[in-house]
């Protein structure tokens, strides 16, 4: 079986990213928002900051308390999207609960929408339309491409219909001639539609989701769940899994690289596209 790492995929999509920034007459600039003191959503920003630098983008991260109003977030994002000096703009979710997130992805100016989650961005995205694509998925693909593991015409089952990973995921499986089905929590005849799988996405959040039993001999499975069991990180995957599929990515080190490398990759188009 082939460990997918993500480590030398992503260098490559960093490598894309430090290469176009040469031909920029200005240092793409990316902007984080936090609010409250979550521990995920603080090391999750902390690694996207120190990546950003350790490129060459401008890094800025603005905390907000937890208690921060909708109102005043808002305003911060206005003056954002304003700004010449932001060519990305970030939150980090989830959000306080007083806080609607569709709302505040909304306000997010679509060409600087660096997650990709702005609905003008996802409408693009099914039309086949250029897009600022959303980081995981578009990771995802990467990986794919960097392993050159073969998607046209292969069989790609979905499990999780989530609007970051699931969703765009398949949008973007089909553009590569993929015939893909989603599956979810409701659907009756899991097992068996997995099994089906020639790439098999595992997107749920909860560990241990997809068993042996569930993947075809030879598949190749891609772990995009990070759950935390008996004090580790671990995927959605069994990792009895490895004794099936022919090549399977790591948790952690396997997908969560790729999504950082691309939100690096988003700055430097974004910024490219403002020009």
């Amino acid at each position: 079986m082939i460990e997918l790492t993500g480590a030398p995929a992503a260098e490559s999509l960093l490598q894309q990213a430090r290469d176009r920034m040469q031909n920029l007459p200005v240092v793409p600039h990316l902007h984080v928002v936090r609010l409250g003191e979550d521990p995920a959503s603080v090391s999750y920003v902390r690694l996207k900051d120190k990546k950003a630098r350790e490129i060459g983008l401008q890094s800025t991260v603005h905390v907000l308390p937890e208690d921060t109003t909708e109102a005043a977030l808002l305003a911060l994002i206005d003056n954002l999207n304003g700004s010449r000096d932001a060519h990305g703009i970030l939150v980090q979710l989830p959000l306080p609960s007083h806080i609607h997130a569709q709302t505040v992805l909304e306000r997010i100016a679509p060409e600087k929408d660096v997650d990709g989650f702005h609905p003008r961005n996802v409408g693009k995205l099914w039309l086949g339309q250029e897009a600022l694509l959303p980081c995981t998925p578009a990771g995802i693909l990467a990986m794919c491409d960097h392993y050159q593991i073969p998607l046209s015409g292969k069989h790609v089952v979905i499990v999780g219909r989530s609007n970051i990973v699931g969703k765009p995921l398949a949008a973007l499986m089909l553009s590569r001639d993929a015939t893909v089905t989603v599956a979810h929590s409701r659907t009756s005849n899991l097992p068996e539609i997995a099994r089906t799988a020639d790439v098999l996405v595992a997107a749920v959040g909860r560990a241990g989701t997809i068993t042996p039993d569930m993947v075809k001999p030879g598949a190749v499975v891609l772990d995009v769940g990070v759950n935390r069991k008996d004090g580790k990180l671990v995927g959605d995957v069994d990792p009895a899994v490895r004794e099936i599929a022919s090549a399977l990515t790591p948790v952690p080190g396997g997908i969560g690289p790729m999504t950082v490398a691309h939100l690096m990759l988003n700055t430097v188009v974004a910024a490219e596209r403002q020009q």
